[in-house]
């Protein structure tokens, strides 16, 4: 029963803390599954995220499903899908009324304006985090270097990267 509470509350904190969606909250999320409660190691996070990432769909709730049922079965999933997406969507029904009065507020945008570096440097951390668990052997360094050009520089499309490093890694990487 603890398990259920804890998966809940973990989730719940994740879905209030993470300004901006799914990537501003996969450090959130590695936080509670990784750190907080021990649920997976940080490997394992690692490969959920590369999955979550592969797949249609918002990433941090992908996530959240899959560690729900990963630690207490469907009812777990359950639990994490409500925690992750309840506070926001309750928080939507009740401020939309008030969007149009709040949208020009200087108190908002400076809240707004100030998150934004916060949000940058929980990405990072979490990029320095996974660095060593997802970096290891010389051709994890040429697909990331391969990817990174081909969508910063050629402006491939990132689903196509996705299907492209999936297709490379079944036929190459085995």
């Amino acid at each position: 029963m603890l398990v259920y509470w804890q998966i809940l509350i973990a989730f719940i904190r994740v879905g209030i803390l993470g300004y901006g969606g799914g990537p501003s909250s996969i450090p959130l999320v590695q936080i509670e599954a990784v750190n907080n409660y021990g649920w997976m190691t940080l490997e394992e996070f690692a490969e959920v995220l590369a999955l979550g990432n592969a797949l249609p769909g918002p990433i941090a709730t992908k996530m959240a499903g899959y560690i729900g049922y990963k630690v207490a079965g469907l009812f777990g999933a359950i639990l994490a899908l409500v925690g992750m997406v309840g506070p926001t969507f309750i928080a939507m029904i009740v401020l939309y009324k008030f969007v149009d009065v709040f949208k020009g507020n200087v108190y908002v945008k400076g809240m707004v304006s100030a998150v934004k570096p916060l949000v940058v440097v929980l990405l990072g951390m979490l990029i320095l985090d996974m660095f060593p668990a997802t970096f290891k052997g010389f051709s994890h360094y040429i697909i990331a270097g391969v990817t990174f050009v081909a969508m910063k520089y050629f402006n491939v499309h990132p689903g196509l990267v996705v299907v492209s490093t999936l297709t490379f890694g079944a036929l190459l990487m085995r």
